[in-house]
């Protein structure tokens, strides 16, 4: 049984993409990272050698540290995080566990470059809707937490990805895009590699809410007019992002846990049918 400090894989599979879920933190020497150089959604390459410099940035925030085996080096590293004030922990069997276990790693060989601060730039058409919302909430949750996204007028997207660095998403011409019947969600789960269940499912969903088919899925019809209303009670696309992404970590947790359970009214009678019970004389 694994220490209060350590977890297992499947107990971090059930807290990754979650809002209030852990920093993960991929402390692999590079000898065994280029023999697979793929990543736990969502998180980020540390060296072990400098954790005395990086770990202060976690004081009071929960963090999984990830190493090839889940020993020495992952372990160390969350003994220091824990010394800096962090609430650190290591998984058990590390990132052979977590892969032998068939659990989804992201494809890092599309990753965009990342600015000085170590974060990713995007850039896309100002006013979203759909995919350009849906798009952000999988990159935040799942490839990098720290993403920056901007929104622009149509006709400057590329010039500002030329100009800032940026990666440009969800217009024509790009490689973050539309494929067919598929929209740019699908095409980042195909390029980094991030088919789940529950993520497939609401793959569907977001399909069928942005190219308008909402046969595909029962569910499309109403991310749609979610997706609509936020884009008329939000002036300001950053703040409508903010609360795009509560709407979409709702739809993922429902596609993940709770797409079989039913509500209906009235409850159902307690048992031995007993209707409201009279107040005693």
């Amino acid at each position: 049984m694994p220490s209060p400090t350590i977890l297992t894989s499947a107990q971090l599979s059930r807290l990754v993409g979650l809002p209030d879920g852990p920093t993960l933190i991929d402390v692999r020497i590079d000898e065994d990272f280029d023999v697979d150089p793929r990543s736990l959604p969502g998180a980020v390459r540390r060296d072990f050698r400098q954790v005395a410099s990086w770990a202060p940035d976690h004081k009071g925030h929960s963090v999984v540290v990830i190493c090839q085996r889940g020993l020495k080096l992952s372990q160390g590293a969350a003994a220091w995080l824990r010394h800096e004030g962090a609430a650190a922990e290591s998984m058990e069997g590390g990132f052979e566990g977590w892969r032998d276990a068939g659990l989804p790693l992201v494809r890092l060989d599309k990753m965009p470059p990342r600015d000085a601060e170590g974060r990713t730039i995007w850039v896309t058409r100002a006013r979203p809707k759909v995919d350009r919302i849906a798009c952000p909430w999988l990159i935040r949750r799942f490839i990098d937490p720290a993403a920056v996204f901007l929104f622009v007028t149509p006709s400057e997207v590329l010039a500002v990805a030329d100009r800032f660095g940026a990666t440009p998403f969800d217009i024509e011409g790009v490689f973050w895009t539309h494929r067919g019947d598929d929209c740019t969600f699908d095409a980042m789960l195909d390029e980094f590699d991030l088919h789940t269940p529950a993520l497939d499912r609401l793959a569907l969903i977001v399909r069928g809410a942005d190219t308008a088919r909402p046969d595909l899925a029962p569910e499309a019809p109403g991310l749609l007019a979610a997706s609509l209303g936020l884009s008329r009670m939000h002036a300001d696309d950053l703040v409508q992002l903010d609360a795009g992404i509560q709407l979409y970590d709702a739809f993922y947790r429902w596609c993940r846990d709770a797409s079989e359970e039913t509500h209906n009214w009235p409850a159902a009678a307690p048992p031995g049918g007993l209707g409201r019970r009279r107040p005693s004389p």
